[in-house]
């Protein structure tokens, strides 16, 4: 099966050398174009146009997908299907209803469930025990087609999302190849979502990350691992921002009011909503390095009834 593929960012990687090493003719690859990054705004390729120079594909990065001269060469390589992971655009009828077997997007969610930008990050902070993978073939909605193929995976419960992106990256490599082989046989049945089990994973916003001490310790701790490494889970202290890395709920009376801190033998614990209470793990900040909470402490004299969340500039 001759396909296209629409990828950018590290969480595709997988699926584009998983169709190369399963043989599947890949006519082209398209991707983001390059943007600058890192403190020295130095102009990057995105993962996916790295592993496509590295295997030898040919790769675009337009600017307009909608592009009449794109649509015509895409159409000119006559591809039997698309495969769409994380690329970043939604596609139109145009591209998406051009190939026979349509365009397959690999999911990171159990659809209909986290439809949108963030399902991994999204899943953790609400608590979700369960997550994983689904094949849709694409439609004119946000994540609305209909599913081919899921598969399911507990997460861990003190696992972020990096570490989980990881897992489910893997998992939608193969569950691609899996579709496209079931397509290709005629095995795979098409099944419609259900539109009222849908809930939504916007895209991150820096503010996502700011921690509200009011909530329950283990809503906050879930936050911590959800938002690594961006927007992380932030707070302030004296003014100064203070990123939260590494957070667990403890069983322990809290010191005081919500953000409330209390230090003992190298650890450190926040006071959180209902009465729960946060040690924190490892923190960082504003101007240093990441350190376990120990570390700080010895750098950081706390005094009597400080608090986090209090931002005094």
């Amino acid at each position: 099966m001759r396909v296209v593929f629409f990828g950018t960012p590290e969480f595709a990687v997988p699926s584009l050398e998983a169709l190369v090493r399963e043989g599947f003719p890949v006519l082209a690859v398209i991707t983001q174009p390059d943007r600058p990054a890192g403190r020295g705004r130095t102009l990057t390729p995105p993962p996916v146009k790295q592993c496509a120079q590295r295997l030898g594909l040919e790769v675009r990065q337009p600017e307009r997908i909608r592009d009449p001269e794109f649509i015509a060469w895409l159409q000119s390589l006559a591809p039997e299907a698309g495969v769409v992971v994380g690329y970043g655009k939604i596609l139109p009828p145009a591209i998406f209803e051009l190939p026979p077997h349509g365009f397959i997007n690999v999911h990171a969610s159990l659809l209909p469930r986290y439809r949108g930008a963030a399902p991994i990050e999204w899943a953790i902070a609400n608590g979700e025990t369960r997550t994983g993978v689904t094949t849709i073939r694409i439609d004119a909605g946000l994540d609305t087609g209909d599913i081919l193929l899921q598969e399911e995976t507990e997460i861990g419960p003190e696992e972020t999302a990096d570490q989980l992106r990881v897992r489910l990256a893997e998992m939608g490599a193969r569950l691609l190849i899996e579709t496209l082989r079931g397509l290709e046989a005629g095995t795979i049945t098409p099944r419609p979502q259900d539109h009222t089990q849908a809930t939504l994973a916007p895209m991150l916003r820096k503010e996502d990350g700011r921690i509200d001490w009011n909530l329950p310790a283990p809503q906050i701790a879930n936050r911590v691992r959800a938002f690594v490494p961006w927007p992380g889970a932030y707070t302030w202290l004296r003014g100064k921002l203070v990123h939260i890395w590494k957070a667990r709920p403890v069983e322990r009376p809290p010191a005081g009011p919500p953000g409330s801190l209390e230090v003992a033998d190298g650890h450190l614990w926040a006071s959180c909503g209902e009465g729960t209470v946060l040690e924190i793990l490892e923190l960082q900040q504003e101007g240093r390095r990441r350190m376990p909470a120990a570390e700080f402490l010895r750098g950081f004299r706390l005094t009597e009834n400080e608090k986090f969340g209090e931002i005094t500039r």
